[in-house]
């Protein structure tokens, strides 16, 4: 990894800090995949874009209706977890 890769990476996590309110280190729980029978779907606001068999980095399972994830262009946002699915 360069160190322009590195400083963009921290400055991304900065700003997911900042945007949820998350304290502490990023830490990875799990990993977890989107349902390949769901419709892709825009992410908007503090949501996830969706794609179907996407796999997803857990960062926090918030509640019984939603996980906060990372996907693989290390975009931070929410996932129902309706459609995700354990690997």
């Amino acid at each position: 990894m360069t160190l322009k890769e590195c400083k963009k990476e921290e400055k991304s996590d900065r700003e997911f800090q900042k945007k949820f309110k998350f304290k502490g280190t990023i830490k990875v729980l799990t990993q977890m995949m989107v349902d390949p029978a769901v419709t892709e779907k825009r992410g908007r606001g503090k949501n996830l874009p969706l794609r179907r068999g996407e796999i997803l980095d857990v960062i926090q399972f918030t509640n019984q209706e939603q996980i906060l994830c990372r996907n693989s262009q290390r975009r931070y946002g929410y996932v129902p977890r309706a459609v995700m699915l354990h690997l």
